[in-house]
């Protein structure tokens, strides 16, 4: 059956290959842990207290809550998924308690380091500069998912209407506006991009040194070493870039409900996690400046 749900994920839940071998991967680990040959499981007859035991046992080895209930979230589908199908009439999950987490507000980098960023000659010259500017320029400007960025091709692109499509989680399509700062760095990678691989054939936007289609480790890379360039912060990646500019939207006056929209996020509970930041900010503020605060 597990070939038949990993294709139910990628088929009618529209995830990313990389999301599904992620459910895989958790799922594999799971049945092993019960003692079956992957192939070979019998769903019907695994209890609440073997999937209990397996939460204690991931705990134990130091696995963190959030990654257990990711992992408990992958054995709800799968029952789900064999509810569905009739293929099982029970769902052991119901009778399990996921872990608590602790809240985890969104990292993201300060106007004044996003500043050295735009005001700082920190690009190189010629096609490998243009682009990697237009990399971190794009998740910063748009805010789009890094699969989303991997994912945009040249008739995505829409320089008269100042607009991209992009493609986002479960296939869904959504209009993000390009930022006017946007726009002149676009017409000019485009032409870089034309000399740089006249003959190349991909339609990707965004090419690799080699003129292939980038993929996510390679731009992961790109943001990483840009932002190490302006940020202390601890963690580096294209996702920060994305918190970076709801929360910035957000402190400078931006609706809660056009930004879930500019993220493409399914409901406004997604989103409102960048409240919890700036309050966070509004209290940090309160502390330093009212005279009482501290007593």
């Amino acid at each position: 059956m597990q070939a038949a749900f990993l294709k139910y994920l990628a088929v009618e839940k529209g995830y990313s290959a990389h999301t599904v071998r992620s459910y895989g991967t958790d799922l594999r680990q799971f049945l092993t842990f019960c003692g079956y040959v992957p192939g070979n499981e019998v769903p019907s007859a695994i209890t609440h207290r073997q999937i209990r035991a397996w939460v204690t046992a991931l705990i134990n080895t130091g696995v963190t809550p959030r990654s257990v209930n990711r992992k408990l979230s992958t054995l709800r589908q799968y029952y789900h998924f064999l509810n569905i199908t009739g293929a099982c009439s029970t769902d052991p999950t119901q009778k399990v308690v996921a872990p608590k987490m602790a809240k985890r507000l969104p990292l993201y980098v300060k106007d004044s380091d996003t500043q050295k960023l735009f005001n700082h000659n920190i690009f190189p010259e010629g096609y490998h500069g243009l682009r990697d500017k237009l990399v971190i320029y794009m998740l910063y400007f748009t805010g789009i998912r890094l699969s989303e960025l991997v994912g945009l091709t040249l008739q995505r692109v829409d320089l008269s209407a100042h607009t991209i499509k992009v493609l986002g989680k479960g296939n869904k399509e959504r209009i993000v506006p390009i930022h006017p700062q946007l726009a002149p760095l676009i017409k000019e990678y485009l032409k870089a991009r034309e000399v740089a691989f006249e003959n190349v054939s991909t339609t990707a936007l965004f090419l690799t040194d080699k003129g292939n289609q980038v993929y996510s480790k390679y731009v992961y890379r790109v943001v990483n070493h840009y932002l190490s360039l302006v940020t202390t912060l601890e963690k580096k990646s294209p996702h920060v870039l994305r918190h970076t500019f709801a929360t910035h939207l957000l402190n400078n006056g931006a609706d809660l409900n056009a930004i879930k929209e500019l993220l493409g996020h399914a409901n406004l509970g997604a989103t409102q996690v960048y409240t919890h930041s700036s309050f966070q900010k509004l209290k940090n503020a309160y502390a330093k400046a009212h005279p009482r605060a501290t007593n």
